[in-house]
């Protein structure tokens, strides 16, 4: 039996780089990409770059311990992506403060960038306040940048 395994991503120095195709559900009637779905190509884009790191979004949420969510969000768009375009979303740690990380991400087309924004994301406890990321975590991020 073979075990599919969902599209993942893969890092290129510091920066992760996660493929997304174009479905006709993330279109408006004229076959471009809906403003909102580049957020969604982001975010998995965040998640499976989490994951890469080993940081465990999953694990600490069940364990109690806090769940990542946006705090900040600008974003410029620039080009449409269009029905059954392949895309690749890069995205780059450009801070990580003792509750937040800032990512970088872009929505690229081949060498073309569609959309660009800077996303921070805050560590909050279950009931929605700041709280220290887990040290690990730091850790995973700095070692990223200090590789490259």
């Amino acid at each position: 039996m073979v075990n599919d395994i969902p599209p993942a991503g893969r890092f290129e120095g510091a920066s992760h780089r996660f493929p997304v195709r174009v479905y006709f559900e993330d279109t408006d009637l004229s076959g471009v990409v809906y403003h909102a779905n580049y957020l969604r190509y982001m975010e998995r884009a965040r998640s499976d770059m989490l994951r890469a790191l080993g940081i465990e979004q999953r694990a600490a949420f069940d364990a109690g311990e806090g769940v990542y969510a946006v705090s900040a969000l600008a974003i410029r768009y620039r080009r449409p992506a269009r029905l059954d375009e392949d895309l690749t979303v890069v995205s780059h740690v450009v801070d990580v403060g003792a509750a937040t990380a800032t990512i970088h991400q872009t929505v690229m087309r081949a060498d073309e960038i569609l959309t660009e924004a800077e996303v921070t994301a805050a560590f909050l406890t279950l009931d929605g306040k700041p709280r220290r990321q887990p040290k690990e975590w730091v850790v995973a991020f700095a070692r990223l940048n200090q590789e490259n």
